[in-house]
């Protein structure tokens, strides 16, 4: 079974890699191929849709604001399922791409013992065992996918109501909302630390790449796989040559 998996996903990263490519300069390596890239946008997308027109169904006092945006009122509560099930689908093979890295190891749970120092920028780097993905990415990948799951269940009893019957219909309402919440907390904590509280970090996304004190900054266990280098040994020398007065005797010619 895990091996057809890894097939199917390694037949669909080369069919989508084929129409793409991942552009590295100088000093910059590969950290998401055109296929991780291409996931990713599909279910920010489809999860932006299905947000806000879940929040004009919800929401009255959003409604007339939000559903000229989708055709009007009957068409938002038309389209909304289907977003929604567009961002299940394309979520679920973002899973099957990520299953290995987003896997929990002990170094995770290290990891989470020193979330503090982490949220709170004590450290200039992260410890040299955070991989990939560190243990906070980890933990909010799998709280996204069993929201998912809740998110999927409880929509589908709202989604046919006359077939699952009207207890069955309430409980999905709790639920729904309770995943649509977690998942819409997680959505703006993962937007911030992908941009202000971690800059560079969302050019992985749009380009394909990182900057290499990046990658020895936030992941040092991948960078040291990556390129084989040390990444403390280059993070010293990097600061070294930063902090270095410049050479007054150095000649700058103007022209």
């Amino acid at each position: 079974m895990n091996g057809a998996i890894e097939r199917f996903d390694d037949r669909a990263r080369r069919r989508v890699g084929a129409y793409g490519r991942t552009m590295v300069r100088e000093n910059e390596l590969v950290r998401h191929p055109v296929y991780t890239r291409v996931l990713h946008w599909s279910v920010a997308i489809f999860f932006i849709l299905a947000l806000l027109s879940g929040f004009a169904i919800y929401s009255p006092w959003l409604y007339r604001a939000l559903t000229p945006l989708f055709g009007g009122g009957p068409t938002t509560r038309l389209l909304h399922p289907w977003f929604s099930l567009g961002f299940v689908i394309f979520f679920a093979f973002q899973i099957l791409n990520w299953l290995e890295p987003m896997t929990w190891t002990s170094d995770d749970r290290r990891w989470m013992k020193q979330v503090k120092s982490y949220v709170t920028n004590k450290e200039p780097v992260e410890p040299e065992y955070v991989d990939f993905f560190n243990g906070g990415q980890k933990l909010y990948f799998w709280a996204i996918v069993a929201s998912a799951v809740v998110f999927l269940l409880s929509g589908f009893p709202m989604w046919f109501p006359k077939t699952f019957g009207r207890i069955t219909v309430d409980i999905g309402y709790v639920l729904h909302d309770i995943a649509a919440l977690v998942m819409l907390v997680g959505f703006i904590v993962h937007l911030y630390e992908g941009t202000g509280a971690q800059p560079g970090t969302f050019q992985a996304m749009t380009r394909g790449t990182v900057e290499r004190r990046w990658a020895w900054t936030h992941h040092p266990a991948w960078y040291r796989r990556a390129t084989g280098r040390d990444p403390r040994t280059d993070y010293e020398q990097a600061r070294q040559r930063s902090s270095r007065p410049p050479d007054p005797t150095a000649r700058t010619d103007l022209k």
